[in-house]
């Protein structure tokens, strides 16, 4: 499998082997919807790939790359590496680098800055400038992560990244053969991706019945959906969530358990793949 070069935040790599059996097997148009750092996308078999996600800069990104021949992308960050002497000690340097990203908007800047930030995250405050902190003794950009851009660049020639809230996607040139993810912001778990403060929308319990009624919207015209998400998390149960994937096919994913059964591990987190075929 291909890992995406950006250990994005709710990514489904881990989970792979577990979902993309139960993907369809043959898809013409594949949407993924909250594409975050291309884990599905990048290791589906289908005609057409279609990734979207609000987030803009980390699709900014993902155009760069596809844009750029990978020897100059690969030229370009170890250059960057070079002059902001960055390594997992240097935190004057990644601030300066963050300085002039916030500055520049050079998208090797901004790789960068993710690959050495405090978990790997893409956060930016209300004005739209970066604002993770450094992570000391942890992040780097390494030969595992060259290894991931290579792959994923070999991969992405084709792709179509759209940036929209997923509210303004419109589905209606999807039929059916045609098959859409979803891996939304989860209502009962809250990250840097969902909280409302990095300078895009939070996720609320209205969005959660958009998301519904869209993937409604798709099962009516016989379109395949499957919609990743947590009915339980610390003890709090998603009920709309729950009562919602009555109406289809629930599949039990074992993260960090290994009971997946929703009763018996009822304290437990309790993540699902839903789908309507």
């Amino acid at each position: 499998m291909i890992k995406s070069p950006l250990n994005y935040i709710g990514g489904k790599y881990k989970l792979l082997p577990q979902m993309l059996p139960l993907f369809p097997r043959q898809i013409n148009n594949f949407v993924d919807l909250f594409a975050g750092g291309l884990d599905v996308s990048l290791n589906i078999n289908a005609n057409h790939v279609i990734c979207n996600d609000i987030n803009c800069y980390v699709m900014g990104l993902f155009r760069f790359f596809q844009e750029n021949p990978i020897e100059e992308i690969l030229i370009s960050i170890h250059n960057c590496i070079e002059e902001y002497s960055l390594s997992k000690e240097n935190q004057e340097g990644y601030n300066q680098l963050r300085v002039d990203f916030n500055t520049t908007r050079s998208p090797i800047k901004l790789f960068l800055l993710v690959c050495y930030g405090f978990n790997h995250q893409f956060r930016f405050n209300n004005k739209g400038d970066f604002n993770n902190p450094f992570g000391r003794n942890r992040s780097s950009y390494n030969a595992n992560t060259e290894r991931n851009l290579r792959r994923m660049r070999e991969k992405i020639d084709n792709f179509v990244f759209h940036i929209s809230n997923f509210k303004d996607f419109d589905t209606e040139f999807m039929g059916p053969g045609d098959f859409l993810y979803a891996d939304p912001p989860y209502l009962i778990s809250c990250g840097s991706y969902n909280d409302g403060k990095r300078g895009f929308e939070g996720w609320n319990a209205n969005d959660d019945l958009a998301l519904f009624e869209k993937l409604d919207n798709l099962n009516e015209r016989g379109i395949n959906f499957a919609l990743s998400n947590i009915i339980r998390h610390k003890r709090k149960e998603n009920h709309v969530l729950i009562e919602w994937a009555q109406n289809y096919n629930i599949n039990y994913l074992n993260s960090d358990y290994s009971n997946s059964n929703y009763q018996a591990r009822a304290c437990e987190t309790i993540e699902v793949l839903i789908t309507n075929y």
